[in-house]
């Protein structure tokens, strides 16, 4: 049986839709501990709540990563759950645009960060008793259809497409859970800009709307207290009325 508070691991608490997540998991009295880069935002998240647990994480650093785990399981004795939330947009830029270092930075942030916090996640939930978790991984609707101008953060949603997909099929008989949350237009500063002048795939520029990132949040927390018989691939959330099936 699922236990009801469960051990939660969210990176890039700080912020966005990571702080949101954080806070609706906490009150409904979870154990969270909050990962990311800057102590300041994670204790913004936090609020001083009893549950919540801030820890100073590099998700692009496998061994602050795995002190990350290692405190978790210290701490608490399990993981049931990660939210694989650390992310970055990178720069507007198309193919012929991109620096070395700019390409990089995306890359190291999005795909090597989510590998590494998933490894380790699968390795203590495949060795806890009881066995397995749920890993949640935050794509995009960008790995469907591209923004234009987002190459670098493009083909990382893409690699956690694939990412998901292989952790779907390589896990699932150790009881461990996997989903890919695909996110369109939710307001936060990755989105800020969204509701003045956007560029669309026809050329032009538009406001595109958005929405209150707590729906976001909450339905992360509905997926999070099912029970592990129950598997949820992917789930996309999104602004209404976004032009989202015109792009690409």
């Amino acid at each position: 049986m699922d236990p009801v508070d469960k051990v939660v691991v969210i990176t890039g608490a700080g912020s966005g839709i990571g702080r949101a997540t954080a806070r609706v998991l906490l009150d409904a009295g979870h154990r969270v501990v909050l990962a990311g880069r800057t102590p300041e935002s994670l204790s913004e998240t936090a609020d001083d709540r009893p549950n919540a647990r801030a820890v100073t994480t590099d998700v692009t650093d496998s061994a602050s990563v795995r002190a990350l785990f290692d405190g978790v399981v210290s701490a608490f004795g399990r993981v049931d759950v990660l939210f694989n939330n650390a992310g970055v947009f990178g720069p507007s830029a198309s193919i012929a645009d991109i620096e070395d270092e700019q390409w990089h930075t995306v890359w190291r942030t999005n795909v090597d960060g989510a590998v590494f916090c998933a490894r380790e996640a699968a390795r203590v939930m495949a060795a806890q008793q009881p066995r397995g978790g749920r890993i949640i991984n935050n794509g995009s609707i960008s790995a469907h259809r591209p923004r234009p101008e987002s190459l670098a953060y493009t083909v990382t949603k893409h690699a956690i497409s694939g990412l998901t997909a292989s952790m779907l099929l390589d896990l699932r008989d150790i009881d461990i859970c996997v989903t890919q949350i695909d996110i369109g237009n939710a307001a936060t500063s990755m989105t800020a800009g969204f509701s003045n002048q956007t560029l669309q795939a026809d050329g032009s520029l538009a406001a595109e709307p958005t929405f209150d990132v707590d729906h976001v949040a909450r339905a992360i927390g509905h997926i999070v207290e099912l029970p592990l018989e129950v598997s949820v691939p992917t789930i996309t959330v999104m602004a209404r009325a976004m032009p989202y099936a015109g792009r690409g």
